[in-house]
């Protein structure tokens, strides 16, 4: 059953669970237990040995026999953004940087096009994008009545299409690196690893979709089926999101009001998080290059860099740093004492645990996945099918959304499809192997982008504060819109053989989809003007 079209039930019982019932935990648990039955081959001692191995995978790394300390240094990050995040609001940081916000923000479009170039440009990793860029434009986005779900799209949207077309980049370096494995074999290929990378980039159909989708969206006021629900929510009854769902990152507790909170209580832990974690990638990417004999340089470093490791170093600065800020308003501040700071470091991990155990659930998911060889097995069938080259690209595209929606990662999606494109665009189009290779990486970002069991999708809605399903629900839509879009061009692409033709259909597109969503929504602006009159 491993490697068959069995494989794939888990995973689609988990989606579709989730998707049909709202409750994330229960769905994802549904797919372990049908995964470990599937592996053990319905034997109950192995059943056993499977969940547990699923469940604990997050902190013990069972293959190689040694604590999973990546997994749990993100879950200690995850963590120590709660309590940065209670702190801040016990100081009043949050209360003062809103009001600082709102007079130089002025307006609604402002403060989703900030949330949109600060998703753009803090690019280094798709988990420190999603988290930070939560922190930072919350405080304004609410003040603007921005709907959380919103909030989660933008960052979502810019977090790993971003991350994938930039080679100083955790993914980038990643990325670089396999392709250099796959090259080292092939004496037809002319230019290197980094050259390719950089040339597939505008071949990227649906970051190119995305980005101008995300642009339009915070510019203009048009949204679409969930997202506009939302909106309406928001903007009619202030409702950013529906509190009778569970919200990560939302603090139960309510701490005093006061006046001496000033916006250093905010901007100072989040931008001491930022450089620390920053200068930590590149310490640790340095000592990982020197320990290896490699040459040092931005490439190696970023290749090499420990991320998880530097997010809870910086996580751990910029919480120090907000529990020392607050200790600072002992001297004024009456209602400022020791018991309200264990208050808020015990509400700041509570608000965080409903997002640790969605990722412990999700990891353990796709531990039994790659058990299972879903991904093997939906590559093979691209394989034995009989494909002509032309559509190739666009095929590409859709098994590696299929594969990565399905199983959660963009990344194992990579490790899979991408030497296979590259044999089959080598033995039959070597001309188009850069396309194929692009479509491979925009289809894996694609999947990953929307689907409910990743572990990027988790971090955006908690990053956002939004429940994770409504996430789930108002991206999804704008995601498959992104995808028909990309889907086109790909097979302009193979059908021309250029890229160039490819890249102006998906423009074009874009362009009438915009302009039709612009008159329709003045008109429907124009007709709402009229009933009011006539009422």
């Amino acid at each position: 059953m491993i490697g068959t079209w069995v494989s794939i039930i888990p995973p689609i019982l988990a989606i579709v669970m989730v998707l049909l019932t709202r409750r994330v935990l229960l769905s994802l648990g549904t797919g372990i237990v049908a995964g470990a039955l599937i592996v053990a081959a319905f034997s109950p001692t192995q059943i056993f040995i499977e969940l547990w191995e699923s469940i604990t995978v997050s902190f013990w790394d069972w293959g190689s026999s040694a604590i999973n300390s990546d997994n749990i240094n993100i879950m200690l990050f995850i963590l120590l953004l709660g309590v940065i995040t209670a702190f801040v609001s016990l100081s009043g940081g949050s209360r003062a940087f809103a009001e600082w916000a709102i007079r130089h923000v002025k307006t609604k479009r402002g403060a989703k096009l900030l949330t949109v170039a600060l998703g753009i440009a803090i690019f280094v990793d798709d988990y420190f994008n999603s988290l930070a860029v939560g922190q930072i434009s919350r405080p304004i986005t609410d003040r603007h009545k921005i709907s959380r779900a919103k909030l989660a799209y933008f960052i979502d949207s810019t977090s790993a299409p971003i991350c994938v077309v930039s080679p100083i980049s955790s993914w980038g370096a990643y990325l670089i690196g396999l392709l250099g494995i796959m090259f080292s074999g092939a004496a037809a290929i002319s230019y290197s690893p980094l050259s390719a990378f950089l040339l597939m980039a505008p071949m990227n159909f649906y970051v190119v979709t995305t980005l101008a989708l995300v642009f339009f969206f915070a510019w203009t006021n048009v949204d679409f089926f969930e997202m506009k629900r939302h909106e309406d929510r928001a903007e009619s009854k202030g409702q950013l999101y529906d509190p009778n769902k569970e919200i990560p990152g939302q603090l139960k507790e309510d701490f005093p009001v006061h006046a001496y909170g000033k916006v250093r209580d905010l901007v100072a832990p989040i931008v001491t998080l930022i450089v620390v974690t920053l200068l930590m990638m590149v310490w640790t990417g340095y000592q990982a290059s020197v320990a290896d004999g490699i040459a040092v340089s931005i490439w190696s470093i970023f290749e090499n860099t420990n991320v998880p490791y530097s997010l809870v170093i910086g996580g751990l600065s910029g919480a120090g740093l907000a529990a020392i800020l607050y200790s600072l308003q002992f001297k004024n501040n009456e209602t400022a004492n020791t018991l309200l700071m264990r208050q808020a470091f015990t509400s700041g991990v509570k608000a965080m645990m409903p997002a640790v155990l969605i990722l412990i659930l999700a990891w353990g998911l796709t531990d039994l996945i790659d058990k299972l060889d879903t991904g093997v097995y939906l590559s093979n069938v691209v394989m034995q099918a009989n494909i002509p080259v032309a559509f190739l690209p666009a095929i590409m595209f859709v098994l590696a959304g299929l594969m990565a929606f399905s199983t959660g990662t963009s990344w194992g999606s990579f490790g899979i499809l991408l030497p296979i494109a590259g044999k089959i665009m080598l033995d039959a189009s070597p001309e188009m192997l850069l396309p194929a290779l692009a479509a491979v990486l925009a289809g894996a970002v694609f999947g990953d982008h929307c689907s409910p069991i990743s572990d990027t999708t988790i971090l955006s809605s908690t990053g956002a504060g939004c429940n994770h399903m409504d996430h789930v629900a108002t991206q999804l839509p704008y995601a498959l819109m992104s995808a028909g879009i990309t889907v086109i061009g790909y097979v302009v692409l193979g059908v021309t053989g250029s890229i160039w033709l490819g890249l102006l259909s998906v423009i074009v597109v874009l362009i009438v989809l915009f302009s039709v969503w612009t008159m329709r929504s003045k008109a429907g602006k124009v007709a709402l003007g009229h009933s009011k009159q006539s009422i």
